[in-house]
């Protein structure tokens, strides 16, 4: 029987890592956890940068986290396309790292932003958004204060012309990202960031919809071989 293994990192100040596990096993996957200085993956299929305050947030947020070995081992994975997906902070880790464009800065307002947020899903064709269908709403938490992406017009103008925004804030933003743009997608649509939590949108019981899990079950899928992504 095939069995996926996803792995989820935890760095000192990593608050969601619990939660991305807990959506993993709903996905029908088996999680990982993988620690800040591991210096391998131990194998995983995919993996998950949660959120949370990494290293709190000193210097930038996820700054110090993308210096780190296991940042390190997920760079070469993504390159060899292993499935990465970075949740809020670990979105602004990715970013940090080099692994998807732009930067997360403090929100228009300099408010924390914690709601229930309607996403609108730009694309289904990347490893995490292959169960969507392009256009399709969904409501997931959003909890930031430093969230609000930012890119040069040459990145918005290749992000836009080649598909690799993933989901847009539906109706306006909420912290004044450019273009409404809350999650993004690597050339390949192998890695994927996202301001807005799915993790914790994977059951109406603890969360406002099951709108999230379907990011886990994509991933899934796009690792067991029945979608293309």
């Amino acid at each position: 029987m095939n069995t996926c293994r996803i792995g989820v990192i935890t760095f000192p100040g990593t608050l969601d890592d619990v939660d991305a596990a807990r959506a993993v096993r709903h996905a029908g996957a088996e999680p990982v956890g993988l620690w800040h200085a591991d210096e391998d993956l131990r194998g995983v299929d995919a993996v998950i940068v949660p959120g949370g305050f990494s290293y709190g947030d000193y210097l930038r947020a996820g700054a110090i986290a993308a210096h780190q070995p296991v940042l390190r081992a997920v760079r070469d994975a993504a390159a060899r396309g292993m499935p990465v997906l970075g949740i809020c902070n670990g979105f602004q880790i990715l970013c940090e790292a080099g692994l998807l464009p732009g930067a997360l800065v403090r929100n228009a307002g300099l408010h924390f932003l914690c709601r229930d947020q309607r996403l609108r899903v730009e694309t289904s064709a990347t490893a995490w958004t292959a169960r969507y269908a392009a256009g399709a709403e969904i409501v997931v938490p959003l909890k930031s204060i430093e969230g609000r992406y930012v890119a040069d017009a040459a990145t918005l103008a290749t992000l836009e012309g080649d598909g690799r925004v993933v989901f847009r804030y539906a109706g306006a933003s909420p912290n004044g990202a450019l273009h409404d743009i809350a999650g993004i997608a690597s050339a390949d649509g192998r890695v994927v960031g996202l301001m807005p939590h799915p993790e914790h949108a994977i059951d109406p019981l603890t969360g406002p919809s099951s709108d999230g899990l379907d990011l886990f079950r994509s991933a899934v899928d796009v690792v067991l071989g029945s979608v293309r992504a």
